[in-house]
């Protein structure tokens, strides 16, 4: 499959153009961003090419790996998506439900494939984890932390973008909480409880349609000595914990692109599609209302 990359930031330097260039199935035909220099850059270290013209990518590649904030990944993969390319996303798809379900329907009317790259989804210990508890009845409720310290520190974080730094951790570690608690305690049937912590800490409170409850702390402002993730499960079989795993993001990307050529094969959507991740932007935009009518 012949595939360009969208964007030319900290992810897509650290993660995606290594891992399209090692992937054996991928012919990593190219690099767009919205700084050319930087997208050549890129390309050279990589051995592919740059392109100025987002436009002339599209025409030449059968999908696309976007590395992007979320607003203009949407905008940009409902075009990928028009002109025929499958879809390799980050998450959140976009900070708005109607930017996202602009993605998902022009996904569908294309009949391209999608998979939303949320990490954890894609390390074999936790989708196994993951995999085991959605089969377990009784749970009662679950409880998911992610905190990170991005904005903590003199010399500057990669990922202290202006995205995050703007949209806080509730959109840029809030896919990650969700995507673990939905598949388990299933879909959520209203956001009853949002408030903000110390920086730009959230804390959420969900309802499940299946009788469940869960929480949700998320930050990007944590003390260093207090970062990391975590899920714990509580229900009629005892308490469960999400595994760790030390992140190898390279290692579940190269996971994600196995599972969109599958789907790009296969014609099967993938449990991580672009309606997926719709429907944690659904949620997060239902969190952000809450918060937003707190701050008035």
């Amino acid at each position: 499959m012949r595939i360009g990359l969208l964007g030319t930031g900290p992810w897509a330097q650290m993660v995606h153009a290594p891992v399209l260039q090692a992937h054996d199935a991928l012919d990593f035909v190219g690099v767009w961003g919205r700084r050319p220099e930087a997208a050549k850059e890129l390309a050279d270290r990589h051995g592919t090419r740059p392109y100025d013209d987002v436009g002339a990518l599209l025409e030449d590649v059968d999908a696309v790996a976007v590395a992007l904030p979320p607003d203009v990944q949407a905008q940009l993969a409902v075009r990928a998506a028009g002109a025929g390319c499958h879809l390799l996303l980050d998450k959140p798809v976009g900070t708005t439900a109607a930017g996202a379900r602009a993605v998902v329907r022009a996904a569908q009317e294309a009949r391209v494939a999608s998979v939303v790259f949320f990490t954890t989804r894609f390390l074999p210990e936790a989708g196994d984890w993951i995999a085991e508890q959605a089969d377990t009845a009784g749970w009662f409720t679950g409880h998911a932390q992610w905190l990170g310290d991005v904005f903590h520190g003199e010399d500057g974080h990669p990922f202290a973008t202006p995205w995050r730094g703007e949209k806080g951790a509730l959109w840029d570690v809030g896919p990650h909480a969700l995507s673990v608690l939905l598949p388990v305690l299933g879909e959520v049937r209203r956001v009853t409880a949002a408030a903000h912590g110390p920086g730009d800490t959230v804390h959420v409170v969900l309802d499940h349609v299946a009788g469940a409850s869960s929480t949700l702390t998320l930050s990007l402002t944590a003390p260093p000595a207090a970062t990391g993730a975590s899920v714990e499960l509580r229900g009629a079989s005892g308490v469960a914990r999400l595994p760790q795993s030390g992140t190898d993001a390279a290692a579940a990307l190269t996971r994600a692109a196995d599972a969109l050529l599958a789907a790009a094969r296969d014609g099967r959507p993938h449990p991580c599609d672009a309606a997926f991740g719709l429907r944690v932007t659904e949620i997060l935009a239902d969190a952000q209302a809450l918060l937003t009518d707190a701050a008035r």
